[in-house]
This record gives C-alpha cells, structure tokens and sequence, in this order.
C-alpha cells in the first residue's frame, strides 16, 4: 500500500502527482488557484529526493510559494486543510513561520487529529519557528554528522537527517545542492516513507528514535547511538 503524502511547498508540478493546487492570500481570504512553475526549485528538489528511495507514493502538491516572497500562515493553513481533505496520510513541510499563527495552528491540528503525520522543518538552534512548535507536530532539521540515510534523534520527536542533497543513487542529483533544516527535514520524510504504511505519528516516531544513529545535538565528543 503506497502512502499519500502532501508536499507544501514551492513545487507546482511533478510527474505522476495526483492533484495539485496553489493557495494564496488575498486581503482578509485565501484563493485557491492553478499551480505555476517552480521559480525557487525549493519543493522539486524535495520530490526529487523522495523519488530517489525505494518508497511508493502518491504525491499532492500544496503550492504556497509563487515566487520568493514569504507564504502567509492562512495560505498553508489553507494548504494543510486541503491535503487532509485529500486523504494525505502524511504532510510534509519544509518551511517555517516566525510567529505562531492561529489559523495555521488550528488546520494542523485538525491535521493530527485526522489521523494525519505532520513532519515540518525546525533550525537546529535559535527561535522556534511554526509549525514545527505546535504540538504533534514531528520536528526535523539537519545534522552535519549523517550520511544519506542516517538519522539523529536530537530531542523527542526532533530529528535530524543529511544536511545535503547528493548523489547517493538513481535519481538523485549529481552533485550536492541546498541543504540545512529544509534538506535534512526531507530526509526524514523519506526514511518514514521507507516504513510500512498506515503508519501513526507514535509508531513513526518510535521507529525514527530506534534507528538513530546519533543522540543529542551535535557537539565536540558526541558519538554514535548504541
């Protein structure tokens, strides 16, 4: 059984996506309109990722960038609500709001309650950012010391995933590109993907702590998980 996973994100089309939508504010509401291309290449290379493992699944598409400006809190919320609405078995988002906002919080945890695994993409240090802070929420970042595949459990439900995007089999990209919290929370996302699904967030998170190979934050000492 393949999964569904929504991708809110800047990707606007990929081969064999099962729906597609771009969600934007506009005054006090939020249209939902026709997708456009990938101007950032942000959310391609994500899918591209994903679509180098061995995992099956069906992928729906949230656009929420249409250019380089900032998405606003309403228009991922929008974007949660209509993968969820599309049956997404999981939400991935490697994005993050400054300031909590309460109608993205609502649609998230409508999300979790639905059932949903939400994984958004938190800095490794500094502020919080949202959604990743909302409750249920599982939190990913990158981790320097992972290889393609290798995971670090940095806190609970916080993990870390290969900062890089490289050339680690078909698929992939030739050469390393991007990285930080948004390459390593993709990362993650794969390896549950690589699970067997259905899935919850509990059993998810269980699997992603047993098969850390890192415990804590990277420091100077800090070695394997046994």
């Amino acid at each position: 059984m393949s999964w569904r996973v929504g991708l809110i994100d800047s990707c606007g089309s990929w081969p064999g996506a099962i729906d597609a939508a771009a969600f934007v504010s506009a005054g006090e509401r939020v249209e939902r309109r026709a997708t456009t291309v990938d101007s950032s290449g942000h959310g391609s290379r994500i899918a591209q990722l994903w679509a180098a493992g061995d995992a099956a699944f069906e992928l729906l598409l949230g656009q929420v960038f249409l250019s380089r400006e900032p998405a606003s809190g309403a228009a991922v919320a929008a974007a949660v609500d209509w993968a969820v609405a599309s049956r997404a078995d999981l939400i991935h988002m490697s994005l993050g709001l400054e300031a909590d906002r309460a109608v993205l919080a609502a649609a998230v945890a409508r999300a979790i309650e639905s059932g949903c695994i939400v994984v958004a993409a938190m800095p490794a240090r500094g502020a919080v950012v949202y959604p990743a802070a909302y409750p249920g929420v599982i939190r990913a970042t990158g981790d320097a010391r992972c290889a393609p595949g290798e995971l670090s459990c940095l806190g609970p439900g916080f993990f870390g995933g290969c900062a890089r995007i490289a050339a680690s089999g078909p698929g992939d990209f030739a050469a390393a590109t991007g990285g930080g919290a948004s390459v390593g929370a993709a990362w993650v996302t794969r390896i549950i993907l690589s699970g067997p699904r259905p899935a919850t967030a509990s059993v998810a998170v269980a699997a992603l702590t047993a098969s850390a190979r890192y415990v804590g934050r990277e420091r100077r000492g800090c070695v394997p998980a046994s």
